[in-house]
């Protein structure tokens, strides 16, 4: 069974999402790192670059198959987790401390329109 913490907002893209403040980090959860297989590329956006909600903004590569990820909301990349770099694996060994990257001016009430952990839950167990 795949980890889903409480305290984090889904898309249904299975991606999460974790507010600190003004910055909202952005991940992929345990159910798509399973799926995916061993992760051998992150290709992340470009800071400064501002994206919508479900638009393309980043490439996971694995053993098995390339997966586009897609912005759960809209907002600007303020950084990008620089050590996927050089150790894109990471991301299988913990996908919730391994954020992608964060985001800056984004709306807080985009959350809502996120699944939040029973609800993902409910999601991807209609996908098994």
């Amino acid at each position: 069974m795949s980890r889903i913490p409480s305290d984090l907002r889904y898309s249904k893209d299975h991606e999460w999402v974790r507010i600190e403040g003004n910055v909202a980090y952005v991940g992929i959860t345990d159910y798509a790192q399973d799926t995916l297989g061993e992760v051998v590329y992150v290709e992340l956006p470009s800071v400064g670059d501002s994206f919508e909600a479900n638009e393309e903004i980043a490439n996971i590569e694995s053993v098995k198959a390339a997966s586009a990820i897609y912005n759960p909301i809209a907002g600007t990349v303020a950084a990008v987790n620089k050590d996927l770099e050089s150790s894109p694996e990471s991301v299988n060994e913990d996908s919730y401390a391994n954020y992608l990257y964060t985001l800056k001016d984004f709306e807080a009430s985009a959350l809502e329109d996120l699944l939040d952990a029973k609800g993902y839950e409910a999601f991807i167990a209609t996908l098994d």
